[in-house]
């Protein structure tokens, strides 16, 4: 089973030193690592991470999505065609703008803190993917979710569940109402979702998977879990239903 949080907390202090020192060394242009993404190679995450701004790049390590899960991501997405992705909680924007380069589809990421939604679009123009790569400020649950061929989660209601001392910064409610609010709001879009929906999650989301779901690629062998899912049926609930018509 997929852990709830994204990164030991034992690990976090030694993460960010090591992340703003990585940051601070010199490495290839932007042009470079977004040649290697498009060509379906994985760069140093230091080396995607030095774009980002210092405060960030130095958390990279425990918030955002590893370049080698976005690459796989790209691959898959692109196998099945899926043209739209949504990430639901797109952080700094590392996910959006390095699978955008390394596949075909085109992505939209929703972020509750506006100084991140600020550098991922940042993100986005340094390597000229703004037309791939969008950014909006929303949070889900309180704000409608633009609708997609595939919805992807990096445990993103994760930090509800963190010691303060663990959060990104005091900017918005974290909790475990919160959290419960969050992966509720997550269940409902799975299950809303049309037929065909996709969903992507890495070291899961914290909520259910309805059984509508098929899963249809997994990957055991990245620092966490990856798994995609097909929306394969409607699963329709309450009373007066048929036995196959549930």
């Amino acid at each position: 089973m997929e852990n709830r949080i994204k990164s030991s907390a034992a690990n976090v202090c030694r993460d960010r030193d090591q992340a703003s020192a990585d940051g601070r060394a010199a490495g290839p242009p932007a042009g470079a690592v977004a040649e290697a993404l498009r060509a379906g190679r994985s760069p140093r995450n230091r080396d995607f991470d030095r774009f980002l701004p210092d405060k960030l790049r130095a958390v990279s390590a425990q918030f955002w999505t590893p370049i080698e899960v976005a690459v796989r991501t790209a691959q898959w997405l692109d196998e099945f065609d899926v043209r739209t992705v949504v990430d639901v909680g797109s952080g700094a924007g590392k996910f959006c703008v390095a699978a955008a380069l390394a596949g075909r589809s085109h992505f939209t990421g929703i972020e509750q803190r506006p100084r991140l939604v600020m550098a991922a679009r940042s993100l986005a123009r340094i390597f000229e993917i703004e037309d791939r790569a969008c950014f909006v400020e929303a949070a889900l649950g309180r704000a409608e979710v633009p609708r997609a061929d595939a919805y992807y989660f990096f445990n993103p209601f994760g930090e509800n569940l963190f010691g303060r001392e663990e959060h990104l910064d005091e900017d918005v409610e974290l909790g475990v109402d919160r959290y419960q609010h969050d992966t509720a709001a997550a269940e409902r879009l799975l299950d809303e979702a049309p037929l065909n929906t996709y969903l992507l999650t890495y070291n899961g989301f914290g909520g259910r998977v309805p059984d509508s779901y098929d899963e249809v690629r997994v990957d055991r062998e990245l620092p966490n879990v990856l798994r995609m899912w097909r929306k394969a049926r409607l699963v329709a609930t309450g009373p007066g239903l048929a036995p196959d018509e549930r």
